[in-house]
């Protein structure tokens, strides 16, 4: 027994460290969007059906002997790939295939027999024990889970703060050798086992009804993590801190519904889960969806918790004796293999909208009505309720997002709607991408020609572009949004913007007119940021803004030593920088101070009110330039200094030590 729970217990804790580990380390080759981590969810995902599929395979078709032969024979493979080292993908095709592709390259084959090493083992050692009544596995599935819980708890406390990804990969590839040995070791001991393991005549196989509904049960839960998880990355931050949390919670409802005791009793568990279906389908159907998120999340990680516990204790409770276990791991992998390709691969390209959330939130309800139907009446006559009322919920967020939008698209980098509000005179447009703000324009001059949101006369943007020097200016933006900046454009100005995503540089020039009406000349540049700057010629700026949002954060990797440097390559000795770091969660503020240190530059924070006539937006910008530079400029509030905070480089980051905690 040791060596074969050591073996399961290593590989889940190795499968579930890379996955942040990995997704971190490409993040900023797609400019920091959040869907970089679904996309991993749904390699992820796919990649453990496979590995499950294998397992299934093998111990239905094989001798031990040829199972084992096999299995050393790829374990083998396998160590010839260390250290992992994903490699930057070339081209500019669909974001969500190069994901795909770049992890199937870099991490594939390691990843797959981490995935297949638990329902293999498993099997493996039912035979040798010949443990029929299935007990010992489960409980073996059930830690494996409990070692991927620390691995996932490991990685935003001990890891990621205290060591840069190269490190990290290394330290990973040499505890995946070692698991590799003592897979390789217990392989070798179940060579010669008498028959092949858990024949498939051994069991009864199970009905159709109950192969359904464990495909079923899994996808629910996959659905609502993603859905769930693509919200909160998308309005907060793209970062490992929020990845981790809800696949924790994900995993935390495996444990406790597959541990031997019953620590929540299902009559419990039903109840936890209307209250959570009420609750969220009240913040998202009543509320709209500018709902606080310091309210949100709470409630939304109390919903992934219900859903995934009803849909995990179900699968428990309806699961088939060993003999069928690498069946049941089969489907239930399948299933969360087509829940994540749902939210992660079609969705994107089915709704233009993010639909996904109202409909895995009906899909729970649905599923909860067909599990209860036998409980009686009353029970019965709840979820008939509940899934009605979630069914009008789906309809209620399609009207919700339609009504005042003119323009609704949806791409890898987020979902994008231009509302029209207001009346008279004061008619705007804006600009959301998910529910933050970027950028609004009034339809009649004067008003039309006036920066609004952020940008507004009294931000530290149009401090930097009104301050900055005497005569035509050259200014680089990176982040386009509505374009708003272009409305501080005079007559011989170049303005040039850096955007990723090509749909939102088809509404600034369609939709809102501050490109077009500029007195100056504007350029966009599309494509990640830094690789643009990385590929031109010095761009000698008067003034560089950064103000690419990624739901409510600027992108890491815009904010890393190596970033500054190519900033200051493009500026003017006398050029001023101006960072956008207004944000409800995150400290960015010493970040920029660190980076302006370093580089010997002067560094201040401007902050201005919010003007609701004029649609101005309270914001946070920190300029940066020489001390010459400074003496023009209005003055602004000083950094406070974090002798704690580490530098930010490309090779290591943490939010961590940034989050606003306790905020009101």
């Amino acid at each position: 027994m040791p060596i074969y729970a050591c073996t399961v217990l290593l590989s889940a804790f190795l499968l579930f460290l890379i996955q942040p580990m990995v997704a971190k380390v490409i993040l900023p080759w797609f400019g920091g969007s959040a869907a970089v981590w679904i996309m991993c969810l749904v390699f992820f995902q796919t990649v453990l059906l496979l590995g499950y599929l294998y397992a299934y395979g093998v111990t239905r078709w094989l001798r031990p002997r040829a199972q084992s032969i096999l299995h050393l024979a790829l374990l083998a493979v396998s160590l010839t790939l260390l250290p992992i080292a994903p490699v930057k993908p070339i081209g500019d095709a669909d974001p969500s295939m190069r994901i795909l592709a770049l992890l199937t390259l870099s991490i594939g084959l390691p990843y797959f027999l981490l995935s297949s090493t638990s329902p293999l083992l498993q099997a493996w050692y039912a035979n040798q024990s010949r443990d029929r009544e299935g007990s010992l596995p489960y409980r073996l599935f059930a830690f494996s889970n409990a070692a991927s819980l620390l691995a996932l708890l490991a990685y935003p406390i001990l890891v990621e703060p205290n060591a840069a990804t190269h490190a990290q990969t290394i330290a990973w590839s040499a505890a995946y050798a070692l698991f590799a040995i003592l897979c390789g070791a217990t392989a070798w001991r179940s060579r010669n086992s008498a028959t092949t393991p858990l024949q498939p005549d051994s069991e009864p196989t199970p009905k159709a009804r109950s192969q359904a509904l464990w495909l079923l049960l899994s996808a629910c839960g996959s659905m609502v993590l993603l859905s769930i998880t693509n919200h909160l990355t998308q309005n907060i931050a793209a970062v490992p801190f929020l990845w981790i949390l809800p696949l924790t919670l994900y995993l935390i409802t495996f444990i406790l519904a597959f541990s031997q005791r019953i620590w929540i009793p299902r009559a419990l568990i039903l109840r936890l889960l209307a209250v959570a279906l009420g609750s969220v389908g009240y913040l998202l159907y009543e509320t709209g969806l500018a709902h606080p998120l310091q309210l949100a999340m709470p409630l939304f990680c109390f919903a992934l918790f219900s859903a995934c516990l009803f849909c995990h204790s179900e699968l428990n409770r309806t699961k088939p004796a060993a003999g069928q276990l690498t069946l049941f791991y089969m489907l239930v992998s399948l299933g969360g293999a087509a829940g994540a390709i749902f939210v992660g691969l079609l969705a994107p390209r089915l709704f233009t909208g993010t639909y996904e959330l109202p409909i895995a939130l009906l899909f729970t309800a649905l599923l909860a009505c067909v599990s209860t139907w036998h409980d009686g009446w009353s029970s019965r006559l709840l979820w008939v309720v509940l899934a009605i009322a979630m069914a009008k919920g789906v309809g209620t967020e399609v009207r919700q997002t339609q009504v005042g939008s003119i323009v609704m698209m949806r791409s890898f980098y987020g979902s994008l709607r231009v509302m029209h509000s207001g009346t008279a005179e004061k008619q705007l447009r804006t600009l959301y991408h998910g529910t933050i703000t970027h950028g609004s324009q009034f339809l009649f001059p004067p008003r039309r020609l006036r920066a609004t949101t952020y940008y507004g006369r009294e931000s530290g943007a149009a401090t930097a572009l009104l301050f900055c020097c005497d005569g035509p200016k050259r200014v680089g933006v990176i982040g386009l949004g509505a374009g708003s900046l272009a409305a501080y454009g005079r007559r011989g100005d170049i303005f040039r913007f850096y955007e990723i995503n090509p749909q939102v540089q088809q509404i600034a020039q369609s939709v809102f007119t501050y490109l077009k009406e500029s007195s100056a000349k504007t350029e966009v540049a599309l494509g990640d940021a830094r690789l643009s700057l990385e590929n031109e010629s010095p761009q000698r700026f008067n003034v560089l803004l950064i103000d690419a949002f990624s739901g409510d954060a600027v992108p890491v990797h815009l904010l890393t030593r190596e970033a500054m440097a190519l900033y200051l390559k493009h500026l003017q000795p006398n050029g001023i920088l101006a960072f956008h770091v207004s944000n409800s969660y995150l400290n960015l503020a010493p970040v920029v101070r660190q980076l302006a240190d370093v580089y010997g530059k002067k560094s201040a924070l401007l902050s201005n009110k919010s003007n609701t006539d004029e649609d101005e937006t309270a914001a946070d910008w920190i300029l940066v330039a020489d001390e010459a530079t400074f003496k023009r400029l209005p003055q602004g509030k000083p950094v406070k200094e974090r002798p704690d905070l580490r530098l930010w480089t490309d090779d290591y980051s943490s939010l961590t030590q940034v989050l606003k905690i306790g905020r009101q």
